[in-house]
């Protein structure tokens, strides 16, 4: 899979996330993927203040994204 391709599949997974946070007054953006592995997203809105969104990061957004290109080994919220 070239970084490309990577780069859609992980929108693509964020994108399946999105109407779940969405209901709940927050959001997600891609920040960076680096050496096609390691996926940095900044959760935004309600999820910033959310006091699960830890859970949210790991159980829902790490999940789906590893669904999508299972080659990614990390992902991690930045503010």
């Amino acid at each position: 899979m070239t970084t490309e391709e990577i780069k859609l599949n992980v929108e693509r997974a964020l994108e399946e996330i999105r109407p779940f946070l969405n209901s709940d007054g927050g959001d997600i953006t891609l920040i960076e993927i680096e050496d096609d592995k390691h996926v940095k997203v900044r959760l935004e809105g309600a999820c910033t203040a959310c006091n699960v969104n830890q859970m949210t990061l790991r159980a829902g957004v790490e999940t789906t994204i590893k669904k999508y290109v299972p080659q990614i080994e990390t992902v991690v919220n930045v503010a």
